[in-house]
């Protein structure tokens, strides 16, 4: 009795749209590269501050966890980097394009409401 009959089926991938990953893809290569120059940006702006041994006074320090946003075309999962400030005054880095905990672009959550009228009223 030590014969397994089961097998442990996959899941198969329905409705794989070769398109929309081409576009998640990339719009997820799109919001690294612009996070990336609004990184660029912030450090740029804080060049002049530097330690008495004349190294930068702030630098990069890794990703934040990576998050999923969910778009129009679809989940896009990004990852924004860390800023760590040496000379001990406090530097936060906030993207403008991806603000700290937003999960939904802002399309979507426009949607949402009308999407919710439409299947409740036209129903």
């Amino acid at each position: 009795m030590t014969n397994h009959t089961v097998v442990a089926l996959e899941k198969p991938e329905f409705g794989r749209d070769l398109l929309t990953e081409l576009l998640r893809d990339g719009a997820h290569r799109l919001i690294e590269q612009a996070v990336q120059a609004e990184l660029e940006e912030l450090l740029g702006s804080y060049s002049g501050r530097r330690l008495a041994d004349g190294r930068v006074g702030v630098v990069r320090n890794g990703y934040h966890p990576e998050r999923r946003i969910v778009t129009g075309i679809g989940p896009v999962t990004v990852r924004i980097p860390k800023v760590r400030s040496r000379t001990g005054a406090p530097v936060v880095f906030h993207s403008a394009l991806v603000p700290p905990y937003v999960r939904r672009s802002r399309s979507l959550d426009a949607a949402i409401p009308w999407l919710y009228c439409q299947g409740r009223c036209g129903g």
